[in-house]
């Protein structure tokens, strides 16, 4: 008779034992939507297939099975925060004849191999009682053990008695295997009696000698105590051999399964030696042991280099992360360079931008496109250098530095590292952490990086280091150099729009229990909250708004006050969230002379200023107000030469005067060179008495000489600008290539104009046209060419 082998996917499973008859919850963590809608499927036959070895391979073999698993059924599927849980019914052993492992399936054909009942009812009665005997003789030692022999006493049929009780023993995946394997039913049940039976007199050992040594045990004698503990279970295991002689022989292979270099494994195996000469009782030993397990705990083994799929990680990008478009290009490119040269030895990547714009998040995108381990560490406000390096084995309770303690958590050698925060690195007594950093996150270096508590080479060649700040000013050169600057700049109204709105209303809601069935928020009101109720670079602020909003709203519905769905509109804002709590300045109808409209960046975007001037009789003095910080300070002064030396008509009056400059708001500092251009043409609208356009705006650093300067944060100023209404901006012509940054709508709304020097200044503002700086002090060529009096 010809056997026709079936066919089946299977699931694989790990020290689990899954009998005929028992229902048990899987949880599947790495498991797709698709995959998952495949075992519901009625025809489908499903089998729970043991693993050799952990779940923690990326792609398995045929090897790594073993050939004898279970077939089940699937009762429920329950969608999770990790995967999923699926609870099952075990129906029967089969066997596996053959495999196919695809990308995202394993198929098998396989034999079924029923248990074969070899024993009679009666027989598996008498054996299911004795089991729950030995059970409850077992955990009469143990408190609370009432609820779980009641479980017990409920379950009549053998393996699921069985498959229930090996969830609470230590029994080896070996073991567990060995009872799916076993057909025989007999076989099996006696099997596991003698299992059961083991670890009862193992227990019974532990608690006798502990009742013996806990009646003689007190704070005097312990140390002595201990010892005479030590012996007697020496002893009992016949044993004359130190305590230490099984674990030494455990480390010995341990550190041959590590796959050290060899100069790792020579110093291993000496630091071995050195522990099997000491005595247990002594400090040293646990020194060398606490060693010991950290470098047999470390990923030594170079991870194979995995097939980078670009436009998966495209993919992955756009799906996480709306806008930053030149972010995620340079984020490709890099990743394309590294599919290219397999070896490639980092550039290190540093995102630079406001808080709340992602760059955390970028890194963990980074991870999952390339499909390694993710792990943060976060440096702000790391003062120590043993942070990083860790300490010398000499110090009491010596630990490794941060770096190798997070590799030893991948236990990868080439996973996706996220220095966090690494602009706010402290120096202090204890020494510059940012200095240690420096051979971390150098290409050249960081292949033999040695940590103070290891004192052995490690190579971090292979992690990719993505490190985040918030600013570059505050991070050392040398560190600087040694990575590779990406910007990322402030959201645009639109970006933190479709963000609140494609990812984040999303997410909230999900956070609070909430579907869109539920919890509407409309576009208008989406919208005033980022224009009224945040003030930041970012879209943190919005996200905590919006969580605002669904606490309300479940409280709403929840208690039935309100029709579903709850619709949120821009009207009922302000009862839910209370006042608005962000206003920015918007421009003026009419600026009087001596107003004019400048153009500042700050941590959370751009803002427009007015700079103010006027004058009054007095003796020549100038008074600056606002809160002005020294650069701005001597902008003034530079301002007010230079008008003095091209003015100089109007400006003869100016001993007899006192000039007083103010910069609302004044609560907030304000610093930088970019008001240059615009305190000029303040004074130089006071002393002509020429009112500046309320709908221009203006910013650029001024020289002596009356050259205009570039300047940074374009983007952030333009987006302000055309907020707040104005309709033409003044920049300096060397910004020009700045523009290509700047959104399309943004630059379609607004007049931008390239000015060189105070006269395309003067000329725009004020319609002067100044004579070239070398006629100004010729007094025949100011009054017959141009006579600023009558101006």
């Amino acid at each position: 008779m010809i056997n026709t082998n079936n066919k089946g996917i299977v699931i694989p499973i790990y020290d689990i034992v899954l009998l005929p008859g028992m229902i048990h919850t899987l949880k599947l963590n790495r498991f797709s939507e698709k995959e998952i809608g495949n075992l519901a499927e009625e025809e489908q036959v499903n089998i729970a297939l043991p693993l050799k070895q952990s779940f923690g391979q990326s792609k398995l073999k045929e090897d790594d099975f073993h050939k004898v698993g279970v077939s089940f059924q699937v009762n429920e599927i329950e969608k999770t925060e990790r995967g999923y849980q699926i609870k099952i019914k075990v129906l029967d052993r089969v066997e596996i004849k053959s495999f196919d492992i695809e990308e995202d399936s394993i198929n098998v054909e396989f034999e079924f191999a029923p248990d074969v009942i070899d024993i009679s009812d009666k027989s598996q009665e008498e054996m299911v009682e004795y089991i729950k005997k030995v059970t409850n003789e077992i955990s009469e030692n143990f408190k609370g053990s009432g609820d779980f022999m009641k479980t017990i006493e409920n379950l009549r049929d053998l393996n699921k008695l069985m498959g229930y009780l090996t969830h609470f023993m230590p029994l080896s995946n070996e073991e567990k295997y060995e009872l799916i394997e076993t057909q025989s039913l007999k076989n099996r049940g006696l099997k596991f009696m003698d299992y059961l039976l083991k670890q009862k007199e193992a227990l019974k050992l532990q608690f006798e000698l502990a009742q013996k040594f806990t009646e003689k045990a007190n704070k005097n004698y312990r140390e002595s105590v201990l010892r005479e503990q030590l012996k007697a279970i020496q002893s009992e295991l016949n044993e004359g051999k130190s305590q230490g002689t099984k674990k030494d022989k455990d480390y010995f292979n341990r550190i041959q399964e590590a796959q050290m270099p060899d100069e790792i494994n020579e110093a291993a195996l000496e630091e071995l030696s050195k522990l099997e000469s000491q005595s247990p009782n002594t400090s040293e030993y646990n020194v060398i042991r606490n060693y010991l397990d950290l470098l047999v705990q470390l990923p030594w083994k170079k991870s194979e280099p995995k097939l980078i799929d670009l436009e998966e990680a495209r993919r992955i990008l756009n799906d996480e992360h709306y806008g930053l478009e030149k972010v995620k290009d340079r984020i490709i490119q890099h990743l394309a360079v590294m599919q290219l040269k397999k070896d490639k030895k980092g550039s290190i990547l540093l995102l630079v931008g406001p808080p709340g714009t992602g760059k955390t998040s970028l890194g963990r995108s980074v991870a999952e496109a390339l499909d390694r381990k993710y792990i943060r560490l976060s440096l702000g406000g790391v003062r120590d250098e043993a942070e990083i390096r860790g300490h010398r084995r000499t110090y009491v309770g010596a630990m490794p530095g941060r770096i190798i303690q997070t590799i030893k958590k991948a236990g990868e050698t080439n996973p996706v590292m996220i220095l966090d925060e690494v602009d706010k690195l402290m120096a202090s007594y204890n020494g510059d952490p940012a200095s240690a950093l420096l051979e971390v996150l150098d290409p050249e270096q960081n292949n033999t990086f040695t940590d103070h508590y290891l004192d052995l080479p490690y190579d971090l060649s292979d992690v990719f280091f993505i490190a985040t700040a918030n600013s570059l000013d505050t991070i050392p050169r040398p560190l600087l150099d040694r990575m590779e600057v990406i910007q990322i700049s402030s959201y645009t109204m639109n970006e933190k729009f479709h963000i609140g709105k494609n990812h984040l209303i999303p997410a909230v809601l999900e956070e609070h229990g909430l579907n869109n069935t539920q919890l509407v928020v409309e576009d208008e009101a989406l919208e005033r909250i980022i224009s009224e109720y945040t003030l930041e670079a970012g879209v943190r602020g919005l996200k905590k708004q919006l969580a605002t909003l669904a606490r309300v709203a479940s409280e709403k519905i929840v208690s039935n006050k309100v029709e579903l769905p709850f619709k949120v509109t821009a009207d009922d804002l302000e009862e839910i969230l209370g006042r608005k709590v962000s206003s920015h300045d918007k421009a003026q109808q009419d600026n009087s002379p001596g107003v004019v409209t400048g153009l500042a960046w700050t941590p959370v975007g751009g803002e427009i200023l007015f700079i103010e001037a006027t004058d009054m009789p007095g003796n020549g003095q100038v008074t600056l107000t606002g809160q002005l910080g020294d650069v701005m300070k001597e902008s003034a002064k530079i301002s007010l030469s230079l008008l003095k030396s091209r003015l100089p008509m109007n400006a003869v009056n100016f001993k007899e005067k006192d000039l007083h400059i103010h910069v609302p708001s004044g609560s907030t500092p304000k610093d930088g060179p970019s008001a240059g251009i615009t305190l000029f043409t303040a004074l130089a609208s006071l002393v002509t008495g020429i009112k500046v356009d309320s709908k221009l705006a203006m910013t650029g650093e001024i020289t002596l000489r009356g050259a205009v300067l570039p300047i940074g944060g374009l983007k952030e100023k333009l987006l302000a600008a055309q907020r707040a209404g104005i309709t033409k901006v003044l920049i300096p012509k060397d910004n020009l290539i700045d523009l290509k940054d700047v959104p399309e709508e943004v630059k379609n709304q607004l007049t931008i104009l390239a000015v060189e020097t105070v006269e395309d200044v003067l000329k725009e503002t004020l319609g002067i046209s100044l004579p070239k700086a070398e006629h100004v002090f010729n007094p025949n060529f100011a009054q017959e060419t141009f006579n600023l009096n009558q101006i």
